[in-house]
C-alpha cells in the first residue's frame, strides 16, 4: 500500500497537475463568486477540454472547479448579499450584516477557513471512510429520505429570526412554491404557462429573494445614504474569533461529510443544517443573523465538508452523489475508468493519485482565497448607487445563462418583488428558500414510500434511520416549543413589570 502511495503521489506532484488545480481553483472562485454562474456550469464547461488530458489531470481540474465554486460563492453572499451559488444562501444570513458593518473581509477570512477545513475534514474521510460511509448511503431509502428530510424542516425554526409564526408562514409559501411543475405521477400542478411545467428553478429564485429587494427598496425609498460606501474595517480574522467557532467549524466539517455521502441531498441542506445546530448550541446563539462569525462558519465548513463527500458514493458505488458528480461521472467513463467497487481493485494507482490531488487542492483554495480575499472585500467600498445597478445586471446575465431562458429571468423579477414584500412585512426569506429546496425530495420521498407500502403509513418506521430522524424531530419540535414558552413567559413578565 505504501509503495502504491508513493508512485501516486510522484505521478501527482507535477507541474501539469499543479497547473490544472490552480487554474480549476481560480475558475471557480471567480465563476461561483457571479450570481447565477453556478458549480455545475463550470464543470459541465470545462468537460470537453479534459477529453485529451490524463486522467488524473482531468479529474482534479473538474473537483478544483467544484471546490473553487463552492467556496467563491461566499464572497457575493457576504458582500452583496448575492449568493453566487445555492450552497452559500446560508452564508447570507450573518455574512452581509457583518460586511454592513465593516467586516466583510473578516467575514471573507473567516468563510475561507471554515472552507479549507471543511475540505480537508472531508478530504480525509473520502480516503479513509468511502467504502463505509457509502454502505451507509445505500441504506438510506425513501422512507429514510423522507424522515431525514421531515427533520431538516424543522430547521425553520432556528432560521426564523424574532417569530417563529412568520418563520412558518415564509416556509409554507416555500413549500407551496416547490409544487409548482410535473409531480413523480407526470400531473402538472400550478402549469399556468407551458414553462411552468418544468417548475421553477432554485437559482432564479435564490437570487430574486435576496438580491434584488435591496435594489427595489433603494429605488422605493431612496435612502439618503446610497452614496455612502461601508467602511472596510479591520479584516484580520483574530486566533480568539477562530477559536470562538472552531466547534461549529468541526462540527459543520462533520456534518459536511454525513449529508455529503447521501445522494440527492446537496450542499445547500447541510450547510442549513450546520447553521440551525450552530445556533442552538452557541452561546452567542441570539445573535445569529444580525452579523456573528460563527454563523458564517458553520455554514461554509459544513457546504464545502459536501465536497470531498460527494465523490464517496461516486468512487465506491458509481452512483453520483449530486449533479457535479454525475458530470464527473461521464468524464471517469471517457477515460475508460468505470466507479464503483471495481475501480479499487482494478484502477488502485489513479484512486490513490485522486486522493492526493484532492488534498493538495484544498491548499490551492487557501492560497487562492488569501489572495483574493483583500481585492474582492474592496468591493464593499463602491456606493449603492453604482453597485447595485451593476448586481442587477449580473444577475440578469447570470440567470439568463444558465439555460438562455427569458422565464428564469421573469421568475427572477417576481421573486424579487416577492422578496421586497416579505422584507416590508418582516417576513424572513432564509424560511421560504429552505422550504423550497427541501420541498420536492420531502413529497417525492413520501410518495414513493406510500407507493412502495400501498399506503401503508409504518413504512416510515421500519429502519432504525428513520426511528433516528423520528426521534431527532420530536425532540427538536419539543425543545423549540418549550423555547418559544420561555420568551413569551419572559415578555409577558416584562409587560406586567413594566405596567
Amino acid at each position: 500500500m505504501w509503495n502504491e502511495l508513493l508512485y501516486a503521489f510522484e505521478a501527482v506532484a507535477t507541474l501539469p497537475n499543479f497547473i490544472a488545480m490552480a487554474a480549476g481553483i481560480w475558475g471557480g472562485v471567480i465563476i461561483g463568486a457571479i450570481p447565477g454562474m453556478t458549480g455545475t456550469m463550470a464543470v459541465t464547461l470545462a468537460l470537453p477540454f479534459t477529453f485529451y488530458l490524463p486522467p488524473v489531470t482531468s479529474i482534479l481540474l473538474l473537483v478544483a472547479l467544484y471546490k473553487g465554486s463552492t467556496y467563491g460563492g461566499s464572497i457575493s453572499a457576504i458582500l452583496i448579499k448575492t449568493p453566487g451559488t445555492a450552497s452559500a444562501a446560508c452564508t447570507v444570513l450573518d455574512g452581509y450584516p457583518l460586511a454592513q458593518q465593516g467586516k466583510g473581509g473578516k467575514a471573507l477570512n473567516m468563510a475561507l477557513v471554515s472552507s479549507c477545513i471543511g475540505d480537508f475534514i472531508s478530504n480525509i474521510s473520502l480516503f479513509f471512510l468511502a467504502m463505509p460511509l457509502a454502505m451507509f448511503a445505500l441504506r438510506v431509502g425513501p422512507p429514510e429520505y423522507f424522515m431525514l428530510m421531515a427533520f431538516s424542516l424543522t430547521i425553520v425554526a432556528s432560521i426564523s429570526g424574532r417569530s417563529l409564526v412568520l418563520g412558518i408562514i415564509s416556509a409554507c409559501l416555500g413549500l407551496l412554491l416547490a409544487t409548482v411543475g410535473e409531480d413523480i405521477y407526470g400531473s402538472f400542478r400550478f402549469a399556468v404557462t407551458e414553462d411552468m411545467k418544468s417548475g421553477l428553478g432554485v437559482v432564479p429564485v435564490l437570487i430574486g429573494l435576496f438580491a434584488l429587494p435591496e435594489l427595489i427598496k433603494m429605488i422605493v425609498f431612496r435612502p439618503e445614504d446610497n452614496n455612502a460606501a461601508m467602511k472596510l474595517g479591520d479584516n484580520r480574522l483574530t486566533m480568539a474569533e477562530f477559536r470562538g467557532s472552531l466547534k461549529s467549524i468541526l462540527r459543520g466539517s462533520v456534518i459536511g461529510v454525513i449529508l455529503g455521502a447521501i445522494p440527492g441531498i446537496g450542499p445547500s441542506t447541510a450547510a442549513f443544517f450546520s447553521y440551525s445546530e450552530a445556533r442552538r448550541t452557541s452561546k452567542n446563539g441570539d445573535k445569529f443573523g444580525e452579523g456573528e462569525l460563527e454563523g458564517v462558519a458553520a455554514s461554509e465548513s459544513a457546504n464545502n465538508g459536501c465536497c470531498g463527500a460527494t465523490m464517496i458514493p461516486l468512487l465506491a458505488l458509481g452512483v453520483p452523489g449530486d449533479v457535479i458528480t454525475g458530470v464527473m461521472l461521464g468524464a471517469f467513463m471517457i477515460h475508460g475508468l468505470t466507479p464503483g467497487p471495481l475501480l479499487f481493485q482494478n484502477n488502485i494507482g489513479e484512486v490513490y493519485s485522486l486522493f492526493i490531488g484532492i488534498l493538495f487542492s484544498s491548499v490551492f483554495l487557501f492560497v487562492a482565497g488569501k489572495l483574493t480575499a483583500g481585492a474582492f472585500a474592496k468591493i464593499s467600498r463602491i456606493p449603492q448607487t453604482l453597485l447595485l445597478p451593476c448586481i442587477l445586471v449580473l444577475c440578469v446575465f447570470g440567470i439568463y445563462s444558465i439555460g438562455a431562458s427569458p422565464f428564469d429571468v421573469s421568475v427572477l423579477l417576481v421573486m424579487g418583488v416577492v422578496g421586497f414584500v416579505m422584507m416590508i412585512l418582516n417576513i424572513p426569506a432564509a424560511p421560504f428558500l429552505i422550504a423550497f429546496i427541501l420541498g420536492p425530495v420531502f413529497e417525492d420521498n413520501m410518495r414513493r414510500s406510500l407507493a412502495i407500502s400501498r399506503g401503508d403509513l409504518g413504512v416510515f418506521f421500519h429502519s432504525w434511520i428513520s426511528w433516528a430522524f423520528f426521534a431527532l424531530t420530536v425532540l427538536f419540535i419539543a425543545l423549540t416549543i418549550r423555547r418559544e414558552w420561555q420568551k413569551w413567559r419572559e415578555k409577558s413578565r416584562n409587560t406586567a413589570q413594566s405596567a
